[in-house]
């Protein structure tokens, strides 16, 4: 592993595609708003941003990505998009949480507090040795943090710390990205019979 990892890193668990190309010391950032079609903008995104770095797909040492929660299609573009690009460039897809992403640079302990639907929000809790809670969903009203929260970071924040937690945890022979929903998705499969098929 080079000392100066180039990573790129990106976030669809909002309304946004959020993209951040670490190169050594310097983090480039860019958020796109858009409420949907993540997906068919995300790559062409992904590929501007290495253009204009002058960096191609195979300089990339690894792959960050946010994997929520948040929105639940949104989470599963970038996951999709993190293991299709690993399995592609043979180079380590790496999840990272949006606690972790909040977390990250915070004076522990810590909690880290993530909007949700319906006036709720995600929560987890961060030791001062690091190691986290399970995470939980908490109406906003009833919440009493068992720690101090962590500051609210901004779109660009928040991917360039993935792509930092990305970078340093790229040794470790990181398992697959998967998508953290701490809530049931809000469709569900229907009730009705399947149809017969009629031969």
């Amino acid at each position: 592993m080079r000392p100066d990892p180039i990573v790129m890193a990106f976030d669809t668990s909002a309304a946004h595609c959020a993209a951040a190309l670490l190169l050594g010391d310097r983090v480039v950032t860019r958020v796109d708003d858009m409420a949907k079609g993540q997906a068919e903008h995300l790559m062409p995104m992904l590929q501007e941003m290495l253009k204009d770095a002058a960096v191609n797909w195979g300089d990339l040492d690894a792959i960050g990505v946010g994997i929520g929660p948040g929105n639940f299609t949104g989470i599963r573009i970038s996951v999709a998009a993190a293991r299709g690009l690993a399995l592609g460039l043979g180079k380590p897809a790496i999840g990272v949480s949006g606690f972790a992403a909040r977390a990250f640079g915070a004076a522990l302990p810590a909690t880290a507090i993530i909007p949700a639907p319906r006036g709720q929000c995600y929560v987890q809790d961060f030791s001062a040795s690091a190691a986290v809670s399970t995470p939980l969903l908490a109406l906003q009203e009833t919440l009493q943090p068992t720690h101090p929260l962590v500051a609210e970071k901004t779109p660009q924040q928040l991917v360039a710390a993935i792509a930092h937690i990305a970078a340093a945890r790229m040794g470790a022979a990181p398992e697959r990205p998967a998508p953290l929903y701490v809530r049931r998705a809000d469709a569900a499969p229907a009730r009705d019979a399947a149809p017969m098929i009629l031969s």
